[in-house]
């Protein structure tokens, strides 16, 4: 009886860390199918900031500057939508400023250790058109 309830134990813990709904994941993948245009230098004001903890991640919203390729500010939005500057250093794994392939930086650690990646949401390329299907008469 004991062992029944350990391994129903096991297997809702096991199910549930598959359950749980990782942003950042879908986010990358649908990226990685489509594809995204050059990200030009400027101020984004609807990008997706993804923080990494344990188990996943979580998103918000934000804008970012990015000037020659590399990301040197982001703000964080509220949600009565004012933005606050993130006043941490960051940088990337090499201690440089992050840059940007395919709508989305590399991974930034912050001075405190946290670990975000920030995704420009607008610049995914579109889905490709579906061909439509012809209908056969069935009376042939």
């Amino acid at each position: 009886m004991k062992k029944s309830l350990l391994l129903v134990f096991a297997l809702i813990t096991y199910l549930g860390s598959y359950a749980q709904d990782d942003c950042f994941s879908r986010l990358e993948k649908a990226f990685n199918k489509r594809g995204a245009y050059t990200i030009s230098d400027d101020m984004h004001r609807n990008v997706i900031i993804s923080f990494f903890e344990e188990g996943g991640s979580t998103c918000v919203t934000g804008k970012v500057r990015v000037e020659n390729g590399t990301i040197v500010s982001i703000f964080l939005q509220y949600k009565d939508d004012t933005y606050e500057l993130m006043d941490k250093k960051f940088n990337n794994a090499k201690k440089m400023a992050p840059t940007i392939e395919n709508g989305i930086s590399e991974m930034i650690y912050t001075a405190d250790g946290e670990k975000l990646r920030v995704v420009f949401i607008e610049k995914i390329k579109p889905k490709a058109k579906s061909l439509k299907t012809a209908d056969i008469p069935t009376d042939l």
